[in-house]
């Protein structure tokens, strides 16, 4: 064989795999209304609106593509009002033996359920604010490297390791020279999940994760944290039924050290999500966070947020309309109850959604 033809090989194989040499693109926008009766809302999460008004969520540009047989490419740029967030960028591996998959880039470290999610596969507009509070504003990841192994057994178990590098995981215009920290060792993070079929309509996930390193909430300071996640679902398949009932379940237990001193804390969210009819849903979320207690048992106040004092619950009712698989609207009522507050704040919030492209189509 001519050793031009040697040399096309690989090129061949690849256009063979792929079909075509262009991505798979989409757009997707989240818009948000919101009234709060707090002057200062509680919203930590980054992608969340923060005060009365109208907010832009983010524009999303999202790209995927088989560039050969052994690489997939994801990417994932947010366009915010303050500039512009790379999300997710990497390479997966597509022909690893041994049942092995590795990923390297920036990406979202999969901690659980909520974490690797983006803003058009929330069931509610807003983020729990457990996953906020411990993980960060726009969740943990960075840049880095994941290898994960699927286990050959009668149901699904999949096992993964990362290492990525705290404060470089976001990006938002010139805020970030400022906001830039270094660390010389990164976050490890390692994930169990599970997943198991109950019969022709139920099913479960059971996810544990845990995290050692720079705490990804501040990019700074120590932390250790442990997590478990469930996901029940209810789906039948027979009849041509579309109902479906989901409900999860996610909570977080975190030691964070600041100079000589460590705090521990629990966090949580319970949410349910009721499919009842082809374009109509329901959902309800329960979030709690408790006050940070001292490891020493000294009287010493959370230096990262030294106003927690108490338990907080947070709770939202959603009602959700989907035109098509393209398009979104959703209704949401909050109330958020903080142990060292007079009284419940409240919050009334719509969100418009609208997609195009190859990517992000919820389903119907």
């Amino acid at each position: 064989m001519p050793p031009v033809a040697l040399l096309l090989l690989p090129a061949a194989a690849a256009q063979a795999t792929s079909g075509s040499a262009n991505p798979d693109l989409s757009l997707i926008l989240d818009v948000t209304g919101a009234y709060f009766t707090a002057e200062e809302p509680y919203a930590p999460g980054g992608h969340d609106p923060h005060a009365t008004g109208l907010a832009l969520q983010g524009l999303e540009l999202a790209a995927s593509k088989a560039v050969d047989p052994y690489l997939r490419f994801d990417a994932n740029l947010v366009f915010t009002l303050e500039g512009v967030e790379i999300e997710e960028a990497f390479a997966t591996t597509l022909a690893l033996p041994g049942r092995f998959q590795v990923r390297a880039g920036q990406f979202l470290t999969r901690f659980g359920r909520a974490n690797p999610l983006h803003v058009h596969t929330w069931a509610f507009v807003d983020q729990a604010f457990p996953v906020a509070r411990v993980l960060g504003a726009e969740g943990s990841g960075g840049l880095g490297a994941e290898a994960s192994w699927l286990a050959p057994l009668p149901w699904s178990l999949e096992v993964a390791i990362a290492g990525t590098a705290s404060g470089t995981a976001h990006v938002h215009g010139e805020e970030a020279v400022e906001e830039e920290h270094h660390h010389v060792h990164p976050l490890a993070t390692a994930t169990v999940e599970q997943f198991f079929p109950l019969g022709d309509d139920w099913s479960v996930l059971w996810g544990l994760s845990g995290a050692a390193g720079p705490d990804p909430a501040t990019g700074e300071d120590e932390a250790a944290i442990a997590g478990t996640d469930l996901t029940l679902q209810w789906r039948p398949l027979r009849g041509g039924r579309i109902a479906r009932v989901r409900l999860e379940s996610e909570w977080f237990w975190r030691e964070r050290t600041v100079g000589r001193h460590a705090w521990t804390d629990l966090s949580g969210y319970t949410q349910i999500t009721w499919r009842f009819a082809r374009r109509w849903e329901a959902g309800g979320r329960h979030e709690y966070g408790a006050a940070a207690v001292p490891v020493s048992g000294e009287n010493l106040p959370d230096p990262s947020d030294p106003t927690w004092t108490a338990d907080r619950h947070r709770g939202a009712l959603a009602l959700t309309f989907r035109p098509s698989e393209f398009s979104r609207l959703r209704l949401q009522g909050a109330t958020d109850l903080a142990g060292w507050i007079d009284r419940p704040e409240y919050a009334a919030l719509l969100a418009f959604e609208v997609s195009a492209g190859a990517h992000g189509a919820h389903t119907f």
